[in-house]
């Protein structure tokens, strides 16, 4: 390998490594696709068989992203470079920076949304009107739109041009203490709502009649997204740990908090509803959970401390994304983090602009084509090729990278580096990654080729 660039930087410490890395798979899908897609299959069923696929899927891919960061101390496409010299392999790093910068782009308009509304529910604006009307005229004003991205954007920019000790580190050890506060403080706010017991119940009480094949593909795509998997951001992450920390034992807080994180929100949410969500994505938060915070007391606080909770889940998500892209334009074309920063960030903030103007500003952007038979905008056709094809190319590209080129047995050895525990795991290491997880992401594959729909 080649000497690792001088400039790079570190971690300053295990807890900032973990709670940055918590941060980038904690996000706007740990609040509103969660609990809609666990409404959608069958409760707390589906909550085991997503808890199952995190801890025994998502995990072994974690841990290989992160010990190829490691191992290289590089960026996606320097890492593959490094492992593979002179061959195609660095193509999975470019596909991670393309899938980054592609899911950057449209996260960030929806992560202007937290801030437009946090703004609202600060002045009173949301205390009274219609919330559908609401949300259909905040997001058909492109003015807006374009606004809270570029303000979203900047934020993220900022951070990430402070470094990893300096900016990512320093940032999300206020943040994520901060997140975590305001999930406790609205799981207790929904603990008091009349409908509390049933949606606890519906969240918590499995019913595998409602199981289905489909079941287990929506939980690995949640395990897949929610933990920033096959985009190159664990990889990148992980190319800041210092070798004296462990890989293996790293890589398992970050899944635990993960999904810490993601229950909480059904915890929070499902006892506010009562029940199943009628509607997901932008429909649940932004319309039906508004419905519910005019109908309780103070909810114009609660409000407020909900959209700020969605804004520090977004902006934590947005570094990572960001994240991955300036450290690959750093080690590959040697620039400055400031200038590759920025000058990413304003590519990216470009490209987020159609998906700004798709939401009712702009008819033909609006309706651009079909997901699953049904209309959709520009916003709605780039999650589902870069949030949901892409991320599964990746991953199952990562898997397939460890079984046909690095070895698992390459893999063993660098996670098993400072964690002589991890040993013992071996084997169901080497099955998980080797034949469980490339067979479960082609299932997943062929669900959203042969549907043509997104998981969410």
């Amino acid at each position: 390998m080649d000497p690792v660039p001088s400039a790079r930087g570190q971690w300053g410490s295990r807890l900032g490594f973990v709670l940055a890395a918590a941060g980038s798979a904690v996000g706007l899908g740990n609040i509103w696709r969660f609990p809609y897609i666990t409404g959608e299959n069958g409760g707390g069923a589906f909550v085991l068989i997503y808890v199952a696929c995190t801890a025994l899927l998502g995990l072994a891919v974690m841990w290989t992203e992160l010990a190829i960061g490691r191992a290289t101390q590089r960026s996606p496409v320097s890492a593959f470079k490094a492992l593979a010299p002179g061959s195609a392999w660095k193509l999975v790093g470019y596909l991670g920076i393309v899938t980054g910068a592609g899911i950057l782009s449209y996260y960030g308009v929806v992560a202007g949304w937290t801030v437009g509304y946090l703004v609202h529910g600060i002045t009173g604006e949301l205390a009274s009107g219609d919330p559908g009307e609401l949300f259909g005229g905040f997001v058909g004003n492109w003015q807006l739109q374009v606004t809270f991205l570029a303000v979203f954007m900047g934020i993220t920019m900022a951070v990430v041009i402070g470094g990893v000790r300096a900016g990512i580190e320093r940032i999300t050890r206020i943040l994520m203490p901060a997140l975590l506060l305001m999930l406790v403080g609205l799981i207790a706010n929904g603990l008091m709502q009349p409908g509390a017991a049933a949606g606890l119940a519906f969240f918590l009480r499995p019913d595998f009649s409602q199981v289905t094949g489909m079941t287990f593909v929506h939980a690995l795509g949640q395990a897949f997204f929610s933990l920033s998997l096959g985009m190159g951001a664990m990889l990148t992450y992980g190319s800041y740990l210092p070798r004296k920390e462990s890989v293996a034992t790293c890589g398992a807080w970050v899944v635990v908090c993960d999904m810490a994180i993601a229950l909480m929100a059904g915890l929070m949410i499902f006892p506010m509803l009562g029940g199943k969500p009628e509607t997901g994505g932008p429909g649940l938060v932004f319309v039906v959970l508004t419905q519910q915070f005019q109908a309780m007391p103070g909810g114009q606080i609660v409000a407020v401390l909900f959209f700020a909770l969605l804004a520090v889940a977004a902006l934590t998500s947005t570094v990572s994304l960001l994240e991955v892209v300036t450290s690959s334009l750093v080690d590959e074309w040697r620039l400055r983090r400031g200038a590759a920063a920025a000058g990413a960030a304003l590519v990216i903030t470009i490209l987020g602009v159609p998906s700004a103007l798709s939401l009712g500003s702009v008819g033909w952007l609006s309706e651009i084509g079909t997901i699953g038979g049904e209309p959709a905008g520009f916003l709605d056709l780039m999650n589902f090729v870069f949030g949901n094809l892409a991320l599964a190319v990746g991953a199952l590209l990562l898997c397939l990278f460890v079984a046909l080129r690095w070895t698992a047995a390459a893999a063993v050895a660098e996670i098993s580096d400072g964690a002589p525990w991890f040993r013992r795991l071996e084997r169901p290491f080497k099955v998980a990654i080797l034949a469980l997880c490339p067979l479960a992401v082609i299932a997943l594959l062929l669900y959203l080729v042969l549907t043509g729909r997104s998981l969410g």
